[in-house]
């Protein structure tokens, strides 16, 4: 009885273990017809060959499907995207970066170190999960210098460009896409930037940064895709950088050439300018304090504060001393003159408030010369002094005075427009019709004047990325399309008048979504296709 009791429950063990068999099996040749896969039931005797057979038969083709890829999430967008089916990329141990020309060793070792990868150098054979960056090419839609194309394909990357500049923004179009989700997706991105100036200013006289702080920032920058970093280090309230040929001007906090010459190289390795300020003949304040002869005094002999005398020929000598001595730390391509706000030309009546300007004005330019043609010629004398050392060179708007007659500002220099809030500033459209170019700098969305004095309000990353756009040159109206073109980029500043308000670290985080709306709208001013919402948690994602 018992035994016979055993032999039941042993036939139906087997029975059932029959039965989840075939279940299995069954569920392996759906499975195997879904997804297009090879699979092993793993089920023991009983199932056997039987089940192997019946997915082999049903799924002939080891070939996985996959969707069709969507195009990657990076800040900025990237311009154009082609999808294609396949698996993407990622880096894994031992995948190399290698390099197709000498001139991108800097860009091969920074992207490997980044994702963890093999630098190989110069090779021309291919493996398998292999980065690979060449010169060549169209880049992008236009094939300028900073455009590039990165394919994804077959489990490799490759990123091409015209230029080093478009190669280094393919690098950091992968890093996003690395960091944000962990596979790049398989297809072509085509991308390049609708403007060449894409800026950070930083007003480091009025309130100093370490040499650190300017550093991290830059490589912030650099992962940005900006391209321009500008140092404004000469103010009322302090000379920020070590100088040889007047070392008397320099303030105690300040920066040594050694520390610039570091910053400068690391702006240069992430393709970034550091375009140098000494604004004048106005916010001289430090200069003058040790050099108080060349201080402008009214006609009374009350000293206008931070002003040049411009009459006088040792104030230009000494301006001179300093943009030659600092052309040689400054090595990029661009300069900013200043210019702006002279109080000479803020006085209801320049000829009479200071007459000795006006007295210089009319020996120069004869009886109608007045003191706007003699400012205009300091500027434009200073523009030769740079220019010599092959300088692009711009001037803030209030530098080109519309009471000027006898004496044009140089037909070369930029527009740095920030504002039409000063009295009798022109509009925009003046100066594109006169075909200058102009950089945006407009005081109403893109600077960040801490402390907030006057009217000025922190600005925030959403107004920038909803409402302006870098034709909104000048309050919120934007000027006429047919502009475009000489409109070349813009600049988000940060300005020290209250230099206590914020740290370094709230600075660094007042302006990090700023930062990223104003470069979306540089590297491509359309409406974005991302909501407020989404670019938001985006930059989370990225980092």
């Amino acid at each position: 009885m018992t035994q016979h009791r055993r032999r039941a429950s042993a036939r139906q063990v087997k029975r059932k273990r029959t039965a989840v068999a075939a279940a299995v099996a069954g569920a392996a040749v759906a499975l195997g017809a879904g997804i297009g896969v090879w699979v092993s039931s793993g089920g023991g005797g009983d199932q056997g060959s039987a089940g192997q057979a019946a997915v082999a038969e049903t799924s002939p083709s080891p070939t996985r499907s996959y969707p069709m890829s969507t195009a990657p999430r990076t800040i900025p967008a990237v311009r154009s995207h082609t999808p294609a089916r396949g698996p993407g990329w990622r880096p894994r141990p031992g995948d190399r970066v290698v390099i197709a020309d000498a001139g991108l060793a800097d860009e091969g070792r920074l992207i490997a170190g980044e994702l963890g990868m093999s630098y190989a150098g110069r090779r021309n054979d291919t493996r398998t999960g292999d980065l690979r960056l060449s010169l060549g090419g169209g880049g992008g839609g236009g094939g300028g210098q900073e455009s590039y194309t990165m394919t994804v394909r077959g489990g490799r990357v490759e990123i091409e460009g015209p230029g080093q500049a478009g190669v280094f923004y393919g690098t950091r179009t992968l890093k996003q896409e690395v960091h944000g989700g962990g596979t790049a997706p398989e297809g072509v991105v085509r991308d390049e930037p609708a403007k060449p100036v894409r800026g950070f200013m930083l007003d480091i006289a009025r309130k100093p940064y370490s040499e650190s702080w300017i550093e991290d920032r830059i490589r912030e920058l650099g992962d940005l895709k900006y391209n321009e970093l500008g140092l404004h280090f000469s103010d009322d309230q302090a000379f920020r950088i070590e100088s040889g040929t007047h070392p008397e001007i320099v303030s105690p906090d300040h920066l040594t050439k050694a520390q610039v010459e570091r910053i400068v190289a690391l702006a240069d390795s992430r393709h970034i300018t550091v375009v140098p300020e000494i604004d004048s003949p106005g916010h001289l304040g430090a200069v003058l304090a040790a050099h108080p002869d060349l201080k402008l005094r009214n006609g009374n002999g009350v000293v206008t504060k931070g002003a040049i005398d411009i009459s006088k020929p040792g104030s230009a000598k000494l301006v001179d001393d300093l943009l030659n001595e600092y052309a040689g730390l400054f090595t990029g391509g661009r300069w900013n003159l200043g210019g702006d706000e002279y109080q000479a030309l803020m006085a209801s009546d320049p000829r009479t408030a200071y007459p000795q300007l006006a007295a210089a004005a009319r020996q120069k330019f004869g009886a109608n010369g007045n003191v706007a043609d003699l400012t205009t010629r300091w500027l434009n004398d200073r523009a030769a002094t740079v220019r010599a050392h092959g300088r692009t060179l711009r001037a803030w708007n209030d530098g080109f005075y519309r009471s000027s007659t006898a004496v044009q500002p140089a037909g070369d220099l930029q527009v740095a427009y920030w504002t039409g809030k000063e009295i009798g500033a022109r509009q925009p459209e003046e100066y594109l019709s006169a075909g200058r170019g102009l950089v945006n700098y407009n005081d109403e969305f893109l600077y960040y004047v801490l402390g907030q004095p006057q009217t000025f309000v922190y600005p925030t990353g959403r107004r920038i990325y909803e409402r302006w756009n870098p034709r909104v040159v000048r309050g919120t109206a934007a000027v006429p399309a047919r502009y475009d073109s000489q409109i070349l980029g813009g600049s988000f500043a940060v300005w020290g008048d209250h230099p206590d308000a914020q740290t370094p670290d709230q600075v660094a985080a007042g302006i990090r979504m700023p930062l990223r709306a104003t470069v979306q709208k540089l590297w491509d001013p359309g409406t974005p296709a991302l909501s407020w919402t989404d670019f938001t948690a985006l930059a989370d994602r990225l980092g």
